[in-house]
């Protein structure tokens, strides 16, 4: 490997080429990386006291074809390819500017494109200086030749019309002298000697996980013979990629990490799954071994995108699919593919793949409704096809869902209920699909909700006749009730509904509503607190219906859930009182500040939630409050050293970090902890 610094205007002279091979990801540039790399070289090109400006280094290797003499010099670019082709699309835009402006900067259009874009004494491909990838070869082409491209939604394209339109009131001869000063280090490898993998790596080693799909292409396709190569990527990589269409950046690691997860019932993180990927990839002994890896890889692409791309073809599972997708969940695709392909292999019927998808739907959604954590379910869904017998499919995997241990329990109908009747479900993610799915369910032409929007019935701010209406505890009914199942409904008039008296919303539109939510309300002579409760009752017997019960008995009869659960206050807490309840205070009214935090309270502990994701626990003790944060003990940055670490030990709350708060002069540094634990939980959020 020879590393040399080179001016970009003499490396590219001369006769030769510049092949982006085909493992190489697509011209991914956009507008922003052109106008940095604009300002850069009007800025160099202005000052007269710069001679020179790094742009960056160029890695290329010498393509195997440089052995026939008869051909000139051609090199794989390794890395750089991104600012080398935008270089071109702007020295190709600036001496079409030239020829129209009809001006002397001290070069033409003429030797511009001969000197730096085109071989001119070569004919077909090898007039270019630089080759694309299959996907942007003829649009880079055309642009060079012609201005213009066909495909107009190339990001070639929009760059090009970039710099066409600087270039029509840029001093064209201050953008040349910028591109005169522009340097490079040129990067040769050695054919056969050094290993351009290893050396990809390390220049893109940034943990990116939107790196991961091109780390992943170049392992799989970078070293093997040409022909082999070119058959794996045309076959196999070629057609996943335009599978996954724009979402091949953003979703193609994702896929192989559940790929990944499937294979081998363990998790990567999804910053590291290049490299668990390539210690999978050590089962390849052979080039037979690579193509059958690949191959599968490839077919289970085809099942990613039909359950979390929407491209089921079949309308009936992809309703299931669509369910599933709606609970934001994804740590259950890994199952999905290995049920999806046993499917497609015949070894179950479409019925059955309905069934099991219906019942996984119904797990998580009670799951979700009884506060049990979502962060065991990687974990759950990684393990649970260890469980089913393949010839017993519905079944076994019944079994196996009833005999969970009890915090990753299917909840039981009796739970399902009591949770369900008295839960917040306006703040869920989850609230419209929930809603959805009740008026829907049995009808043959679906109603779609989304032109509806969420009613309170009982409005958010009681007026004095709502006060009347719902009797003397108006203020107890209020704060149990407003947010619950029963009190919401769906409704195309929400603006104008507001807060009116239940009469007129009556009038208006329940009276006469086609939606079958809202049966219930219209039958209502008052709305109360006995109205409220007996909605939530039938609805809940509807649910039913759609979330069903496993239907099988469990090894042991449930032990932490009565019929009748008691309800829980702050008074409960013995200790919370004198100095430790103003502390606790002043730490719930910051916490409450974070944004929309949910406050539960329970018999030993009080719990803070981002909708349904607990990011700190609360225990009050006699001199002061325990805490427990939400995320991974290596992840706390604690430079005081006050948080211990819990990983793996039983203890109240949820997560792996305990901290203790004493007085408050130690609440703007806990609160600094428990941030972090909330945007930690805000991300996993988002990356579901």
């Amino acid at each position: 490997m020879k590393a040399t610094g080179a001016e970009l205007l003499r490396f590219l002279q001369g006769p030769k080429q510049f092949i982006v091979p085909i493992y190489q990801r697509r011209h991914s540039w956009n507008k922003s990386h052109c106008k940095q790399l604009w300002d850069d070289v009007c800025r160099v090109g202005e000052n007269e006291e710069t001679t020179d400006y790094f742009l960056g280094s160029i890695v290329s290797m010498p393509s195997d074809t440089t052995t026939l003499p008869t051909i000139i010099p051609s090199y794989l670019v390794i890395d750089g390819q991104q600012r080398l082709t935008t270089l071109s699309l702007l020295m190709s835009a600036l001496g079409r500017a030239i020829e129209e402006q009809n001006i002397d900067i001290g070069i033409d259009r003429g030797r511009l494109e001969r000197y730096y874009l085109f071989n001119a004494d070569e004919e077909g491909e090898l007039y270019y200086k630089q080759i694309l990838t299959e996907h942007d070869k003829d649009t880079l082409i055309q642009l060079l030749r012609e201005g213009q491209a066909s495909d107009q939604t190339s990001l070639l394209v929009e760059n090009y019309r970039f710099f066409e339109t600087k270039l029509k009131s840029a001093n064209l001869e201050t953008v040349y002298k910028g591109i005169q000063k522009l340097m490079i280090v040129d990067i040769a490898l050695e054919l056969g000697s050094d290993n351009p993998q290893l050396i990809f790596e390390s220049i893109n080693a940034t943990g990116v996980n939107l790196a991961q799909a091109d780390l992943i292409r170049n392992y799989v396709l970078l070293g093997q013979e040409r022909e082999f190569q070119n058959r794996l990527y045309k076959d196999y990589w070629y057609p996943m990629e335009n599978r996954f269409g724009e979402a091949y950046t953003k979703r193609f690691g994702r896929f192989i990490r559940d790929y990944l997860t499937l294979k081998t019932r363990d998790i990567p993180p999804l910053n590291s799954v290049y490299n668990h990927f390539k210690r999978f990839m050590d089962n390849a002994r052979s080039p037979e071994d690579l193509e059958s890896i690949i191959e599968e890889i490839h077919r289970y692409s085809e099942h990613y995108v039909r359950i979390v791309l929407d491209e089921e073809g079949d309308s009936e599972i992809r309703e299931c699919f669509e369910d599933i997708q709606a609970l934001n969940v994804d740590v259950v695709v890994p199952f999905l593919l290995e049920v999806y392909e046993d499917y497609k292999q015949g070894k179950i019927f479409k019925a059955n793949l309905i069934d099991i998808l219906r019942l996984i739907e119904s797990y998580i959604f009670r799951r979700s409704i009884c506060d049990i954590p979502t962060r065991g379910l990687n974990r759950v869904f990684a393990k649970l096809m260890e469980k089913v017998d393949k010839d017993n499919y519905l079944e076994s995997l019944r079994v196996a869902l009833k005999q969970m241990p009890l915090y990753d329990r299917y909840p039981s109908d009796s739970e399902f209920r009591q949770e369900l009747l008295i839960k917040n479900i306006y703040d869920l993610r989850t609230c419209k699909y929930l809603l959805r799915k009740l008026e829907n369910y049995g009808r043959k032409e679906p109603v779609s909700v989304d032109e509806y929007s969420i009613e309170h019935v009982m409005p958010q701010k009681l007026t004095e006749e709502w006060q009347k209406d719902l009797g003397e505890n108006w203020e107890e009914v209020h704060e149990k009730y407003l947010h619950t199942i029963g009190n919401l409904t769906l409704t195309g008039y929400n603006p104008e509904l507001s807060n009116r008296p239940f009469t007129d919303k009556w009038v208006e539109v329940f009276s006469e509503s086609p939606l079958r939510v809202n049966q219930s309300i219209a039958k209502a002579n008052e709305w109360n607190e006995t109205a409220i409760a007996n909605r939530a009752e039938q609805l809940f017997q509807e649910a039913l219906k759609i979330w069903i019960d496993l239907g099988v008995p469990r090894k042991e009869p449930e032990r932490c859930y009565q019929e009748n659960r008691k309800v829980y206050t702050l008074a409960d807490h013995r200790f919370l009182t004198g100095e430790v309840l103003e502390l606790f205070k002043q730490l719930q009214s910051d916490i409450q500040k974070l944004g929309s935090v949910n406050e539960h309270i329970h018999k030993t502990c009080i719990v803070y939630k981002i909708t349904d994701m607990i990011f700190v626990s609360i225990q009050p003790q006699a001199k002061g409050l325990l805490l427990v944060l939400n995320l991974p003990f290596p992840d706390i940055n604690d430079p005081r050293g006050l948080c211990k670490d819990t990983t793996n030990k039983n203890h109240v709350g949820q997560g792996d970090v305990r901290v203790k708060l004493s007085s408050t002069d130690e609440l703007n540094y806990i609160m600094c902890l428990i941030r972090q634990a909330f945007e930690k939980q805000v991300e996993e959020r988002r990356d579901e």
